[in-house]
C-alpha cells in the first residue's frame, strides 16, 4: 500500500484486533512523500501543519476517517512531521496547525475504530497519541518552535485535545464552530489522553466549568469559550486569514531558534525484521517467546565523537546520540505495539564507556547549540517512553557493558539491574570487570515525566545517598561499591549469574500482566506529580479501565451502540 500510516513488514496489513499475535505488524517508520492525512507548508520562519485525512485511509479496513478523525496511522504521521520540523527545520520558529476541511478541524478519535479495537490496542494509541502531543508541548518549550493551532472548524474530542496541545489556540467565530469534550455524553468514557488534565491544569478552566463543558455534546464557541479560557481567543471568519498570519508572525519574533542553520535530515531508518530478531544499526533485539522476553543491546559508539557540533550536524542522521535514540524509539513503539505477550525486556549494551561519556560531553558542552539541544530532548523523550511503556525492564551489566553516562540512564530506567561481581572465570578471566559509570548528563537534562532526573527519583526523600553518588562521577564503579551506592539491585559473582537472570525472567513470566502493569506504574514516578504524569498515571489508568467496562464496550454499550440510533444501556451501579 502507498500510505504512509499503512506501511507493514510483508507479513499483511496491520489490524487493532490482530496485532501482536505474530502475523501482522504496524510500522512506524514514515516518510513525508507518502503521508495521506497531512501535508506542511513554509513560509519563512512559520511552517503550516494541515490536517487533512483521507477518509478511505484507514490503518484496517472497516470505518471510513470522516470529518477529519484519525486513527493510529493519522498519529504515526503527525509524529513523524513533528519530529521532521525539529530536526530538519531549524529555521522554522513557528507552527501553525490547521484542517484542509470546511467548518471541521477534527472530529477526534474515529469512534468506529475504537469500537471494533481490541482493548490493548486502545490503550496503545492513548498512549502514542499522548506522547505525540507531549512532543508537541516539548517542542514550544524547549525548542524556540511554538504551535499555534488555528481551529478553522469544530474541534471535538481528541481533535480539541491536539489544539490543547498547542501554546495558542485560535477558534474561528463563525456561530457554528465550537471545541468540545464529548466523550462522556456520547461515548460513555472520558477524554483520556490529556484533555481533562490539560483543561485543568494547563488552561486553569474552572472546576465548575470544566464540568459544564465536558457533559454538553456540542461543545462551547463563541466568546463564552473565551471567557471560560477554552480558547485564547476569537476571530471573525473574514478576518481569519489576516488573524492567523499575524499571530504566526508574533509568535515567530519572539523565538531564538536560528534562521541561518542547515537541518539534519531524518534519512530512512535502516531495521531488519523477522519474527525472532529486530535489527538495526546500532540496536538489536532477540524475541524470545518461550520466556515471554525481549532481550536488546545497545552498542556504544565506534569512533570518537566529532570535533564540534558543526562536524557531528554534518554527520546528520549518522551521529551516534541521534542515531541510537532513532532506533531504541522504533524498537520501543514496535515492540509495544506489535509484541504484547513478550512482557519483559533485558537491557544489554556493549562498547567503551569512555567513548559514550564523550559523546555526551559534547552535546553537554554545545547545549546552547539547537542541534545539540534537540538531540538531548530526543533521547529524554526517548527515556520517557520507555518509563510509561507497561512492560518490566531488566538491565544486565557485565564485562564489556558501557552503561556510562546516557547509556546508563537504561539501568536507572529498568525495575531492576544486575552487575556482574567480578568476571566470569571460566570463559574470560583476564577481562576488565563489569563497571558503571555516572556522567554530568546523569545529573540534568535527562528528566523524567515527574519532572526528576533517574537518581532524584531513585533517592527520593533520601539526599545523603544522592550526594554520595555524585561524589562518585566519572568513576568506573564495580559491582560492589555499585551496590553499596544503591546504583544497582544486586551483584551476583559468575556462579550464579546465569541463574538469577534466568529465575527473574521466569518469575515475571509467572505473575499476572495486569497486576505488573500496576505495581510498576505505581512506583516508577516518584515525587512530583506534573502534568504529564497525570495524562499517564492517572487519566489513562481510569480510561483504559473504563474502556474495558460493558457500559463503554459491551454489546449494549455506549461505543458499540454509537450512530445506531439506539441509547446504550449502562449499569447504574457506580463502582
Amino acid at each position: 500500500m502507498t500510505s504512509a500510516a499503512a506501511q507493514h513488514d510483508q507479513t499483511g496489513d496491520a489490524s487493532p484486533a490482530a496485532a501482536g499475535g505474530g502475523r501482522e505488524r504496524v510500522e512506524f517508520r514514515v516518510s513525508p512523500e507518502r503521508y495521506r492525512h497531512w501535508r506542511v507548508s513554509y513560509d519563512g520562519p512559520v511552517a503550516t501543519l494541515i490536517m487533512d485525512v483521507d477518509e478511505q485511509g484507514g490503518l484496517v479496513p472497516g470505518y471510513e476517517l470522516k470529518l477529519n478523525s484519525y486513527d493510529l496511522g493519522v498519529d504515526i504521521e503527525l509524529y513523524d512531521a513533528v519530529q521532521r520540523l525539529r530536526f530538519e527545520h531549524p529555521e522554522v520558529r513557528t507552527v501553525v496547525i490547521t484542517s484542509a476541511k470546511p467548518k471541521i478541524f477534527c472530529a477526534g478519535a474515529n469512534i468506529r475504530m475504537l469500537a471494533a479495537s481490541a482493548h490493548g490496542w486502545k490503550v496503545n494509541f492513548c498512549k502514542f497519541t499522548n506522547e505525540t502531543r507531549n512532543g508537541i508541548e516539548d517542542a514550544t518549550a524547549n525548542s524556540g518552535q511554538t504551535y499555534l493551532a488555528a481551529v478553522n472548524g469544530t474541534a471535538s474530542g481528541g481533535g480539541y485535545e491536539l489544539a490543547l496541545a498547542c501554546e495558542h489556540i485560535m477558534l474561528v467565530d463563525d456561530r457554528s464552530s465550537a471545541v468540545s469534550l464529548p466523550e462522556l455524553p456520547l461515548l460513555g468514557v472520558l477524554p483520556g489522553t490529556g484533555g481533562l488534565t490539560r483543561v485543568a491544569d494547563k488552561r486553569h478552566v474552572r472546576r465548575d466549568l470544566a464540568d459544564y463543558f465536558s457533559t454538553r455534546p456540542e461543545g462551547i464557541g463563541g466568546k463564552k469559550a473565551v471567557q471560560w479560557r477554552l480558547v485564547d481567543e476569537v476571530v471573525p471568519r473574514p478576518r481569519w486569514e489576516e488573524t492567523v498570519t499575524e499571530r504566526a508572525a508574533d509568535l515567530a519574533g519572539r523565538s531564538s531558534r536560528p534562521g541561518d542553520a542547515a537541518g539534519v535530515s531524518l534519512s530512512p531508518l535502516g531495521k531488519t525484521r523477522d519474527d525472532d530478531t529486530i535489527t538495526y544499526s546500532i540496536v538489536s533485539a532477540r524475541l524470545s517467546r518461550d520466556t515471554g522476553s525481549v532481550d536488546i543491546t545497545v552498542r556504544g559508539p565506534q569512533a570518537p565523537p566529532p570535533a564540534d557540533m558543526a562536524e557531528a550536524a554534518g554527520q546528520g542522521a549518522g551521529f551516534w546520540p541521534l542515531a541510537v535514540t532513532r532506533e531504541l524509539d522504533d524498537l520501543i513503539l514496535d515492540l509495544r505495539t506489535n509484541e504484547p505477550e513478550l512482557g519483559t525486556w533485558v537491557f544489554r549494551t556493549d562498547g567503551e564507556a569512555a567513548q559514550v561519556l564523550a559523546y555526551d560531553g559534547l552535546l553537554l558542552a554545545n547545549a546552547g547549540d539547537w542541534f545539540a539541544n534537540e538531540v538531548l530532548h530526543y533521547l529524554k523523550r526517548t527515556l520517557r517512553r520507555l518509563d510509561v511503556t507497561s512492560r518490566s525492564l531488566l538491565a544486565v551489566i557485565e564485562p564489556g557493558s558501557c552503561f556510562a553516562g546516557s547509556l546508563l540512564e537504561l539501568a536507572l530506567a529498568a525495575d531492576r539491574s544486575f552487575q556482574l561481581a567480578g568476571v566470569f572465570e571460566d570463559t574470560d578471566p583476564d577481562a576488565e570487570p563489569a563497571a558503571i559509570t555516572l556522567g554530568d548528563i546523569n545529573f540534568g537534562p535527562l528528566t523524567m515525566s515527574n519532572g526528576l532526573t533517574r537518581l532524584q527519583t531513585r533517592f527520593w526523600g533520601d539526599e545523603a545517598s544522592l550526594e554520595a553518588a555524585s561524589k562518585r562521577q566519572g568513576t568506573p564503579l564495580e559491582a560492589e561499591d555499585a551496590a553499596d551506592l544503591g546504583l544497582i539491585t544486586f551483584a551476583p559473582d559468575d556462579i550464579d549469574w546465569d541463574e538469577e537472570i534466568r529465575i527473574v525472567i521466569e518469575e515475571r513470566a509467572s505473575f499476572s500482566p495486569d497486576a505488573l502493569s500496576g505495581l510498576e506504574a505505581n512506583y516508577r514516578f516518584a515525587g512530583p506529580e506534573t502534568l504529564e504524569t497525570k495524562i499517564f498515571g492517572r487519566l489513562s489508568a481510569w480510561q483504559n479501565w473504563i474502556f474495558n467496562r460493558p457500559n463503554a464496550s459491551g454489546p449494549d454499550g455506549a461505543l458499540r451502540r454509537f450512530g445506531t440510533g439506539q441509547r446504550a444501556l449502562f449499569d447504574r451501579k457506580r463502582v
